[in-house]
């Protein structure tokens, strides 16, 4: 008989330490038909029907809420998307069978009120009556802070495995099939997890480096020494959220006993402390790494300067303005910088082609940063902001699809630096994102990045070098220095 499988998606990677909170208004939401147009935009939903559609599955969506990260999420959103998904699952309960439940999570959502969204929502679905002993399947972000509750509530849950996330539709995929497994052979797995002793900024958690690659590695040989074992997790954990469960954790998904999963968890944790000094890699000093930049000047370009401490895909603002002071203080020409700002953006409404500019950008979204900054420029363009991705497996693709708006765009040249204005922050994970306003990125010398490791897919292969500095800002590398509060007790490096 044709299989109905439940959808719904809740995607927000919450950062407990800036100023701004995230409402209702902060979100793209997708409802019932919406969800199923997404196929064929790339994301993990567009993942999951592939699936669907190869085993002929009927297909119920509820909601799809997502927003980009930033500070905690009004409450009253979380209560708003579980009416619409509970009145959704109660509904199809009482139509006839439903087979099963498929999520697509982040898995570092808090609120006003919740420090474990996530949990809460599969807590919430199992108190569903006809929803206790569904399958419930999905997949998550490895940046999650993952819980005992999230454990208990899903039977399987797929951690993306690469960082930057080229991977999260293929884990989708992945997660999908492992539901058609358990359907098809009436094997329903559990969950098992373990919260490692150990946290790391995001410069730690890209798979390409130690520890995440052996980590990663370890994991695979674990689903290949034991066939009961379905997928064994590596999460590098979000260091941003004040939540107990945060940092590095794992999490086993089994048909086997128990005592064969806390083996494997394990040896991933023992893995994990043994090698946490190398989560917290060196960064340079600003002008140390400009100056270094500006004496290869007969070696071509571009260099990148990562700023961790503005990652727009850890929560920051994208705003700061502090490589951008330090480029113009040196003097370097033909480098690049993109920061969000709609009120400079606005600002610009008027200005034509070749207009000399004068006013204020950036700075505003973070009082931890170098603050707002006074320029005189040349008017160059102005956009919509609209582009799409180059690389249909971008590290933003698994939320937000191929198409990306950044909002109502200007790019203006300040000195030596051409710099790109946007009303929406965006990560800088697809050669797209500056290509689309006319700045090319293998032409540049140096090019400022608001990133922790979610660029390196897109900018690896054209940089010349790469410099990731060390800057006062909300998504510090220097986490010890976070004014946690819930954090539990001996995490490194806060006792180390």
């Amino acid at each position: 008989m044709t299989k109905t499988i439940l959808i719904a998606a809740l995607f927000h990677e919450t950062h407990s330490f800036v100023e701004q909170g995230t409402s209702l208004d902060d979100f793209s939401i997708k409802r019932g038909a919406e969800l199923l147009a997404r196929r064929g935009d790339a994301s993990t939903i567009d993942g999951f029907l592939e699936v669907a559609d190869e085993h002929g599955w009927t297909v119920i969506p509820a909601n799809d809420y997502q927003a980009a990260p930033a500070g905690p999420v009004d409450h009253s959103v979380f209560v708003q998307f579980t009416a619409e998904l509970l009145n959704t699952l109660r509904d199809s309960l009482a139509r006839g069978r439903l087979d099963g439940i498929w999520l697509s999570l982040h898995g570092a959502h808090v609120t006003t009120e919740s420090v474990d969204v996530e949990g809460d929502l599969l807590r919430m679905i199992r108190t569903v009556p006809g929803a206790e002993t569904l399958p419930v399947f999905g997949v998550f972000d490895l940046h999650a802070n993952f819980t005992e509750l999230m454990s208990e509530g899903a039977n399987c849950l797929v951690a993306y495995r690469e960082n930057p996330h080229t991977d999260s539709r293929d884990m989708a995929v992945l997660s999908a099939r492992l539901l058609a497994r358990c359907l098809n052979e009436g094997a329903v797995p559990r969950m098992y997890t373990r919260n490692a002793p150990v946290m790391w900024a995001p410069p730690g958690t890209g798979t390409a480096d130690s520890p995440m690659k052996d980590l990663e590695a370890l994991a695979r040989q674990i689903e290949a020494e034991d066939n009961g074992i379905w997928v064994a997790n590596v999460i590098g954990g979000y260091s941003f959220s004040d939540v107990p469960s945060a940092g590095v954790a794992f999490s086993v998904v089994t048909t086997g006993p128990a005592e064969e999963a806390a083996h494997a968890l394990d040896r991933l944790e023992q893995l994990a402390v043994d090698m946490r000094e190398l989560g917290q890699p060196p960064e340079w000093d600003l002008d140390a790494a400009v100056l270094d930049i500006k004496s290869k000047s007969d070696e071509g370009g571009p260099f990148l300067i990562v700023e961790p401490s503005d990652n727009i895909g850890g929560g920051a603002p994208g705003d700061d303005t502090a490589v951008l002071r330090a480029f113009l203080r040196h003097g370097i020409d033909n480098a690049a910088v993109a920061i969000a700002d709609a009120e400079a953006v606005a600002a610009l409404a008027s200005a034509k082609p070749g207009d000399t500019v004068k006013l204020t950008i950036g700075g505003k979204g973070s009082k931890l940063g170098a603050g707002p900054l006074e320029v005189e420029g040349t008017f160059l363009r102005r956009s919509d902001g609209k582009y799409v991705l180059e690389d249909r497996n971008s590290h933003i693709v698994a939320s937000r699809g191929v198409n990306i708006d950044m909002g109502p765009s200007a790019v203006i040249q300040v000195a030596g630096v051409t710099v790109l204005l946007s009303s929406v922050k965006m990560a800088p994970a697809d050669l797209g994102q500056l290509r689309s306003q006319g700045i090319i990125p293998e032409s540049l010398k140096a090019i400022d990045i608001k990133a922790a490791v979610q660029h390196r897919r897109a900018y690896d292969k054209i940089m010349r070098g790469s410099y990731t500095v060390s800057t006062p800002g909300p998504c510090t590398s220097n986490i010890a220095t976070l004014p946690f509060r819930r954090l539990r007790a001996g995490v490194f490096p806060f006792d180390a």
